[in-house]
């Protein structure tokens, strides 16, 4: 930011562990000014820094009074798409965590909003700024389609981490909270349109509603012949042996993420950090074996969870700032929104979705 640029006046709703680390970003980044946050209630943990800013209790009051110049919504999935629509109306660029909203039409209005106001909209699809999954990504492309995806994150959470799935899972079930990060890596990878969603789902505690599940399978199949999968299941019933698969095949080869064997669940730079990336190819001699090894690509110096959030607030400064266009970033995230709803209805249906 050049001297002669103000610094973007920020609003941020929501303080859980998404919130107070972009709240972070911001106060760290000399291109922010924060100019309030909003949550029901001061947190218990709230980190030192950001204790000299006013917390409301109010995300709309806050909006009209304190007239910031970027929202950035972090708060439960069923608010996201009123907030962002109320934040477009009121002149205000946003920022809004996955999911974008908790219903394809939801996820419309907020993007057709963003755009009737001229306004930047970044969705909070954090691998899209790590070095690795970057990697990842290129590398599977090199390898070319059709291709299948093998991808879960199953948490095994207790104590307050539980407490928090128990809040999200009034809304969002996991296949579409998590799902929508990795949906988004395959079909950034692939570029095909999906054409169906299967899902299946199974309720594995009483702490939760009778109409929700805490574990979730989606698979869905690709125009260009792709098929993927994508697991997630949440509580203190979940194996950590089940917890991490990244791994993409196709006819030239393989590309996987190989993780740290110590590495646990409930720990949060884990479900970013990647450790080591492995390059298989495909291709043998006339002896019918292999011709290379396989490569492992060790990702030494990787962001962990708080500067993938500065990163990614790094990014939101750009698009404002350099008018970036930011089309392709809100059609992906509606897509896979609408690939992991779909799975969702499944679960729920007991039928395949054709989209």
């Amino acid at each position: 930011m050049s001297q002669s640029e103000k610094p973007i006046r920020v609003l941020v709703a929501g303080l859980g562990n998404m919130g107070r680390s972009h709240a972070l970003a911001y106060h760290n980044n000399p291109g922010f000014e924060i100019v309030g946050l909003v949550n029901r209630s001061k947190p218990s943990q709230l980190a030192p820094e950001l204790d000299q800013y006013t917390i409301h209790p109010d995300f709309m009051t806050a909006l009209a009074e304190l007239k910031p110049d970027l929202c950035s919504i972090n708060t439960y999935s069923d608010s996201h798409a009123d907030y962002a629509v109320a934040a477009f109306e009121a002149g205000c660029d946003v920022f809004v965590e996955k999911p974008l909203a908790t219903t394809v039409a939801d996820a419309e209005r907020v993007v057709a909003a963003a755009k009737k106001a001229g306004k930047k909209l970044v969705i909070g699809y954090i691998l899209r700024h790590h070095p690795s999954w970057k990697k990842l990504i290129e590398e599977a492309r090199k390898l070319g389609g059709p291709y299948v995806f093998r991808m879960n994150l199953n948490q095994q959470s207790s104590g307050p981490t539980w407490a928090t799935h128990k809040s999200l899972m009034q809304t969002t079930s996991p296949i579409v909270d998590c799902g929508v990060h990795y949906v988004d890596v395959m079909c950034q990878i692939t570029d095909a349109k999906a054409v169906e969603v299967r899902g299946m789902g199974l309720r594995l505690s009483n702490e939760i509603a009778p109409d929700m599940y805490n574990y979730g399978h989606l698979q869905v199949l690709y125009e260009d012949g792709s098929v993927g999968w994508y697991e997630a299941g949440w509580g203190p019933m979940i194996s950590e042996t089940a917890f991490f698969v990244k791994d993409v095949m196709s006819p030239n080869g393989a590309v996987s993420i190989v993780m740290d064997p110590k590495a646990k669940s409930d720990d949060i730079d884990t479900h970013t950090k990647t450790s080591v990336i492995r390059l298989h190819t495909a291709e043998t001699g006339p002896d019918g074996k292999f011709i290379r090894p396989d490569q492992d690509m060790t990702m030494e110096g990787e962001p962990g969870h708080q500067a993938l959030c500065d990163l990614e607030q790094a990014f939101v400064l750009r698009a404002v700032s350099e008018d970036l266009d930011l089309t392709r970033h809100m059609d992906d995230a509606v897509a896979s929104l609408r690939i992991c709803l779909a799975a969702d209805e499944s679960v729920r249906t007991g039928r395949p979705v054709r989209l």
